[in-house]
């Protein structure tokens, strides 16, 4: 199957869907071949790709098509492996955060528990099965990427970034992990978590592996990063935003998720940066390390405390300068047409969205 040179990214999230679908339940189904008590842990896997806007994926096919290469059913096998990192940092983070919704579902961790609720710790087991499905789809991402079909050259341009790409997005989780629950919020530190943990292996890691794979010379190898890095920050900004004042129904994630977790987010390093001393001094008893309760109330005040001193303006502002930032690197590159339009929509998708 094959797409016009106009960007369609309805057609190609089938084409991913239908990747990821058949590889997931083809790997669902040789796991409970070893034995069907295995089933939950087949379904866990099965779900977590299930959903997504395949914005990763997208990158990586842009990177193939900005380096002058055309259609490929095997490149949209190996752009699809994105997606299994995707959703092994999503239940990797999920598990660590605690978090009780994804995609307006349970996440893994929750789910799992059903598995072995006769267990002696019935949530310390649920969370080591959720580890290891996460675990798994990470295995499936190289799987899949090395299975894609494309010759064994194409995937040797690629295959040193894996491994930094697995080293970052760790090195990301462990620094938000390392800083939450910091008394004083630095937003250089959150900017730094947001990078690392979802900027790079959102943007730019997807991105540079599809320009790495169709042969991509070093100017556009400089502006996959120039164009990635920018825009995968304003990515994660815009999560920040849409956690705290989204809507839940639309984001499919709990509201008072950041607040309950503490986390170290730049819209929270923002608020703590422009208060003075009385606010500071209410949001160290709102986000009180040794308080694990958190009430919708609690969540609305620290909203409170963020809208009058505006911080999601701020945030807003970063968004638009990243997103700017990302498109005059684009710009720079003089690609083919179908990239140039392609990069453009997805930046502006990826940037302003409500889920």
């Amino acid at each position: 199957m094959t797409v016009p040179e106009g960007w369609d990214p309805g057609a190609f999230k089938a084409r991913v869907d239908q990747v990821l679908h058949r590889f997931a339940a083809g790997e669902a189904g040789q796991l409970t071949a070893i034995d069907t008590s295995l089933g939950p842990v087949a379904d866990a896997v099965e779900t977590a790709v299930a959903d997504g806007k395949r914005l990763r994926a997208a990158f990586c096919y842009w990177g193939w098509r900005a380096a002058g290469q055309p259609d490929s059913d095997a490149l949209v096998r190996a752009a699809a492996s994105m997606e299994l990192v995707h959703a092994a940092a999503v239940v990797h983070d999920d598990l660590i955060d605690d978090s009780p919704l994804r995609h307006g579902r349970p996440t893994a961790h929750l789910t799992l528990r059903e598995a072995v609720r006769d267990h002696p710790e019935p949530d310390l087991a649920a969370r080591s099965l959720a580890m290891l499905a996460g675990d798994l789809l990470m295995s499936m991402a190289g799987q899949l990427f090395v299975t894609s079909g494309l010759p064994a050259a194409y995937l040797g341009r690629a295959r040193p970034l894996w491994a930094l790409l697995a080293r970052e997005l760790v090195a990301g989780e462990c620094l938000e992990i390392l800083h939450t629950g910091a008394a004083a919020p630095d937003t250089a530190v959150s900017l730094k978590v947001v990078r690392y943990k979802t900027a790079k292996y959102t943007v730019e890691q997807p991105l540079l592996i599809g320009a790495l794979l169709g042969g991509a010379g070093e100017r556009l190898r400089g502006g996959c990063s120039a164009y990635g890095l920018p825009l995968g920050e304003a990515f994660q900004l815009r999560d920040d935003l849409l956690g705290l004042f989204g809507d839940p129904v639309l984001t499919g994630k709990d509201g008072s998720d950041d607040v309950r977790g503490h986390r170290p987010t730049a819209l929270l390093a923002e608020t703590w940066r422009l208060a003075g001393e009385e606010d500071r001094a209410r949001l160290h008893t709102l986000l009180a390390p040794d308080d694990e309760t958190c009430t919708a109330g609690t969540a609305d005040a620290v909203r409170d405390v963020m809208r009058r001193l505006k911080a999601p303006d701020r945030i807003e502002a970063m968004i638009t300068a990243r997103v700017a930032e990302a498109l005059h690197a684009l710009d720079e590159l003089d690609l083919p047409c179908p990239a140039a339009t392609a990069l453009t929509g997805l930046a502006h998708s990826a940037a302003v969205r409500r889920s």
